[in-house]
């Protein structure tokens, strides 16, 4: 699954730091790749279809949320 979020908030190489740890825990095996001056968060997993995907959509929208930003939409 390759994924692209909108997210709030994000300022500086820590939140860089603090989002790609969040979704890391979240849905191991995540890479992770920030675009920080864009505010996008782009996630690739194995995972393709079905409930597993809704699962980690639904993980890493938690995590990055838990982590104290926001998700535009």
């Amino acid at each position: 699954m390759t994924a692209v979020y909108k997210v709030t908030g994000m300022t500086c190489d820590g939140c860089v730091r603090s989002i790609t740890r969040a979704i890391q825990r979240a849905v191991p095996g995540a890479v992770v790749a920030v675009e920080l001056a864009a505010g996008r968060v782009k996630i690739e997993t194995a995972r393709q279809d079905g409930p597993s995907r809704q699962a980690d959509d639904a993980a890493v929208r938690k995590a990055i949320v838990d982590a104290g930003y926001g998700l535009a939409t």
